[in-house]
């Protein structure tokens, strides 16, 4: 069929999308006799507009499914919608200009409802536009429909799990000191931590030896902290203190004595060089307070304001907290100096808060015990690139303390426990339902303990990576579906961002191994950070934010996709973004319409091998490199090498080259040629064609599917993906390179005498291993003569 259509237009991906939609086009089939692959969707959140980076993610995990299709798997892949914890809440507290704990669990639960009702399904349409064959578009319980975090079913996973990892002593509950974050109010774990350099003040503030009266002077930048200090330190070898050893200072303003000791913690060039250790100010005095046995003293509530402990600050922020201080140290005369500095602080990740250090009762998860097997499951999954495999290493080697897995928020899966009023016993009910102990009487009548039958339901909620955790057992069944469970696990494919690599890349191993004593995926792909065009961090601060619906709304989804694989250079550390860039990807889908168009109109004819000239050889055996390539790089998400050199085969010794070379043959226009040999072009153009589609196909779905179409009237993504072929392994005299030269230099002479290209030449000399090229030549070039030499 002719592609009478001038060029590739964006307006043509609409009607495919809508079709492939209606039509469940990428429905999952559990068809026997085809191996599975399944990918473990990382799941958006939904009350929020996809970005670049998600974008650019989930175009290449399509790819990666479109291949596998081609290759005879059955794929899963699902589109799960994150609608759980603190995103949600954050958002609805915004919306509404409320605080979680200003109202009640039940309002403050039904403002979270109100904001995912009110939530576009904007990224859902953008990954629609975007072209990723999901599965399903419609939630639903059976394998590959859409499913959200927040539903029952999947809820009630994450509780099953709680359960089952109850039951085997691995969760236990402890009252400890914890990562705290004002902003959003509960616990979080320390891969939860960012660090950011922040502008502090070093204040220096008078301290007095009690059995002397001496003055000593003791920089921090937490003065707020002085009523918690626990002990003034020194290094042993700082001979300026010695002195003071089995002293005691007292705390300005509160004064509390406390002892001073030597201790290797205290730097001798920092400060001056005396330090007082608080309970808390950062990581280094809970390790100290540990180590030296001391009972910590907790100045700052769980709303981030000081308390008692604090005295004349109770009540007030930390901030406010610390400036007041600072204006009663002044009064006093016992600040000596203050000096500009930068604070290496501990943030949350999600509000950017500055973490505080807080004793609170939490659940936590045992992960210290097997450190060791985690290392063994990070170096037997199959890392891509492999340097990403070091993160997760790194992250493994640092972690000091078990998880802690409760939160103190209301939307998000309730931990299904209840407490006999009676005696304390916990009440752990049994897997398979949705549990909500704070509004739910327990499935019991008598505490099993002591036959009290009055209960208290567990109040905490799962930390939302205990959920986010469970995505490759949820949807491949597990406990839902466990035949299907049994017999595919593990999932195929974990595709992620490298900043969640501690968090969920982490944890969903963690619980692969206490549940199921294996890994539960056997590769992770580990995408990288978007920059702009100079290598800079998108952020609407700096306003190099690029928006896919805008990408969507000027160029469509091919060049985004087509530039998504040719910049997705995992040895790379960033992927480099501008309009600039995915416009000029564009070029190239125009130049494949127009050899489509070009080649469609010429009647495609039945295999014509006998009659091949050497140059149909020479390109079908380029072509056969290149199939080769392509399928085994495609194997290894490598999606970025075999994108470019298609791109510079069908620009390159394609189009310039073949098609310059052939097209007076395919044409016949006077017929000098044979028929024989006219089909050895028309073939030989049609099998580059067509293997170029394929080849394309993951990449590019819209313009390949269209195209096929036009020719063949067929589905290429239900077509058998290229494989190499050795009869095309042809042997000829001479290189790719030598033929691109030889045309450079005929093209340059024609140019250096004024003629136009397609302008004859009477004679020109050549090396004779150009002899069995002869005719090529001639008819490309439209020579008379060739004298050989």
């Amino acid at each position: 069929m002719l592609v009478v259509e001038k060029h590739w237009d964006k307006e043509y991906e609409e009607a495919v999308y809508k079709k492939w939609k209606k039509d469940k086009r990428y429905a999952f089939k559990d068809e026997s006799g085809k191996p599975l692959f399944a990918i473990d969707t990382p799941p958006p959140y939904v009350n929020t507009p996809i970005h670049v980076g998600q974008a650019t993610t989930y175009v290449l995990m399509d790819m990666f499914a479109r291949f596998k299709r081609m290759t005879g798997h059955k794929v899963l892949f699902p589109l799960g919608l994150d609608r759980n914890g603190l995103p949600i809440e954050m958002a609805a507290e915004k919306k509404f200009n409320i605080k979680l704990h200003a109202l009640s669990r039940e309002d403050f639960i039904e403002k979270c409802n109100k904001v995912l009702e009110e939530s576009s399904l904007e990224s859902v349409e953008s990954f629609l536009r975007l072209g990723i064959s999901f599965n399903s578009w419609e939630e639903g319980k059976d394998i590959g429909a859409m499913y959200l975090t927040d539903s029952k079913d999947y809820r009630s996973l994450t509780q099953a799990t709680f359960i089952d990892l109850w039951k085997k002593g691995l969760i236990y509950e402890d009252n400890r000191t914890n990562n705290y974050c004002p902003g959003c109010q509960t616990t979080i774990a320390d891969s939860e931590i960012e660090y950011e350099n922040l502008p502090a003040k070093f204040n220096n503030v008078k301290f007095k030896i009690k059995e002397t009266g001496e003055e000593i002077v003791i920089g921090t930048t937490r003065p707020e902290l002085i009523c918690t200090i626990g002990m003034v330190i020194f290094n042993p070898k700082d001979k300026r203190y010695s002195h003071l050893e089995g002293k005691r200072a007292i705390a300005p303003l509160f004064g509390k004595e406390v002892p001073i000791k030597a201790h290797p913690a205290a730097e001798i060039e920092k400060g001056t060089g005396i330090m007082m250790m608080c309970s808390f100010g950062d990581l280094t005095d809970i390790r100290f307070f540990r180590e030296m046995n001391l009972k910590p003293v907790i100045a700052i509530n769980a709303d981030g304001t000081m308390n008692k402990n604090a005295g004349f600050l109770k009540g007030l922020k930390v901030a406010d907290a610390r400036n007041k201080i600072i204006e009663e140290l002044k009064k006093k005369n016992l600040l000596v100096g203050q000096k500009d500095t930068v604070h290496r602080t501990p943030i949350c990740e999600r509000s950017k808060d500055p973490i505080e250090f807080i004793a609170m009762k939490e659940f936590y998860l045992k992960q210290l015990h097997c450190k060791d097997k985690m290392k063994e499951l990070a170096n037997k999954v199959n890392f891509f690139s492999q340097k990403s495999r070091q993160i997760l290493l790194n992250w493994i080697d640092s972690i000091s303390t078990d998880w802690p897995i409760s939160r103190r928020r209301y939307y998000a899966t309730e931990i299904p426990l209840w407490y006999c009023k009676k005696c304390s016993e916990a009440i752990v009910p049994e897997p398979g339902k949705y549990y909500r102990p704070w509004k739910e009487k327990p499935p019991i009548e008598k505490c099993p303990k002591c036959g009290g039958n009055e209960f208290k339901g567990e109040e905490r909620v799962f930390d939302t990576w205990f959920d986010s955790s469970n995505s490759p057992l949820y949807i491949l069944g597990y406990l839902r579906n466990q035949s299907f469970f049994e017999k595919n696990r593990p999932c195929t494919l974990r595709p992620q961002g490298k900043e969640i690599v501690r968090t969920w890349l982490y944890y969903t191993l963690l619980k692969g191994l206490l549940l199921i004593n294996e890994s539960i995926f056997r590769d992770a792909w580990i995408n990288y950070h978007i920059v702009d065009e100079n290598g800079i961090k998108m952020s609407k601060s700096k306003g190099n934010i690029i928006d896919p619906q805008e990408v969507l709304n000027k160029f469509g989804a091919e060049p985004f996709r087509l530039w998504t694989a040719t910049e997705g250079n995992l040895e790379k550390t960033d992927f480099r973004c501008s309009f600039e860039r995915i416009q000029g990807a564009a070029k190239t889908l125009t130049k494949l319409w127009n050899i489509a168009r070009f080649i469609s109109s010429f009647q495609k004819i039945p295999d014509t091998k006998t009659s091949l000239w050497e140059i149909d050889k020479w390109i079908l055996k380029e072509l056969n490199f290149l199939v080769a390539y392509t399928q085994k790089r495609y194997e290894k998400y490598d999606f970025h090498n075999p994108a470019t050199k298609i791109k510079s085969f069908l620009w390159n010794e394609f189009a310039s080259h073949y098609l310059e070379m052939a097209k007076s043959r395919a044409y016949n226009n006077d017929s000098k040629f044979s028929q024989e040999d006219q089909q050895a072009a028309i073939y030989t153009l049609n099998l580059c064609l067509d293997t170029i589609l394929k080849l394309l196909a993951p990449i590019n779905p819209f313009i390949t599917h269209i195209l096929y179409e036009k020719l063949h009237e067929k589905d290429i993504h239900a077509s058998e993906f290229p494989k190499e072929n050795k009869e095309l392994e042809y042997k000829l005299c001479f290189e790719t390179s030598e033929l691109i030269e030889l045309n450079s230099e005929i093209w340059k002479e024609k140019k250096s005498m004024g003629l136009s290209l397609n302008k004859g030449l009477k004679e020109i000399k050549l090396n004779k291993k150009w002899r069995t090229l002869e005719k090529t030549i001639k008819s490309a070039h439209n020579i008379e003569k060739i004298v050989y030499t």
